[in-house]
């Protein structure tokens, strides 16, 4: 069985989306310089049927987060935004050849009947929770990894509940000032950085991921949690997913 990895492009102040997310502007106003290192490199572009790129340390740390990967769990807004009762005529943000290549569950309130996309990519609709939606793209995924894609609730969710192994944080050098933050309020859970990778527009960092437990931080010995900490990984782990 492989691990449950995520990687997140976020801001120096925490944020992963901009203010004023919308069907029409998905990471906000501004959102879109979280991501501009991403959409330079030779790995991404080549992943959404483009020529070009650059061939750099960006696009072998793409190269290395994305391999391996067998199947990706997200949540409805990273699919393609919106609330309430499915909009049928719609497929998501990411066209009729999605970049995933391999199975995706995407949880959701609503159920929807699997989408079958060009490319070899398989929408899945899950609607009873992020651990169901972990057991079936470990299924599909089989000895290779599953990939928690996002958005930023989602892999909160995940962190919170003790499912992630590993994350990749790009940090990009800008302030956003609000909109969707990572770690939003206590969160049970050490983040002990592995490698950290510079570049010229952002820097990369790979943290193995555990469960602090009673007592123990990434430095030593801690007071156990507070009954208010406790309530409040329960609230994250029963946050809104669309």
């Amino acid at each position: 069985m492989g691990e449950v990895t995520s990687q997140m492009s976020v801001s120096l102040d925490g944020y992963v989306a901009a203010p004023g997310q919308s069907r029409q502007d998905p990471l906000g106003r501004g959102g879109l310089r979280l991501h501009e290192w991403l959409f330079a490199s030779e790995s991404w572009r080549e992943r959404h049927g483009l020529a070009g790129g650059e061939r750099n340390v960006d696009a072998e740390v793409v190269d290395e987060a994305m391999a391996g990967v067998g199947a990706y769990v997200m949540g409805r807004r990273m699919f393609g935004g919106g609330e309430g009762a499915w909009d049928l005529d719609w497929t998501g943000w990411w066209g009729d050849e999605p970049p995933w290549r391999v199975p995706v569950f995407v949880l959701t309130h609503h159920p929807r009947e699997p989408l079958v996309m060009r490319g070899g990519t398989e929408f899945h609709f899950v609607t009873d929770g992020i651990e169901a939606a972990l057991a079936r793209a470990r299924a599909a995924a089989g000895d290779l990894d599953v990939a928690v894609a996002g958005g930023g609730g989602t892999v909160r969710q995940y962190l919170a509940a003790g499912l992630l192994d590993s994350l990749w944080l790009h940090v990009v050098p800008i302030v956003l000032g609000g909109g969707t933050p990572l770690f939003d309020g206590p969160l049970d859970a050490v983040l002990a950085p592995v490698k950290v990778v510079p570049a010229p527009t952002v820097t990369h960092i790979h943290y193995r991921v555990r469960t602090a437990g009673p007592g123990t931080d990434a430095t030593g010995p801690t007071a156990p949690p507070t009954a208010a900490a406790q309530h409040a990984r329960v609230e994250a782990q029963d946050g809104i997913h669309g």
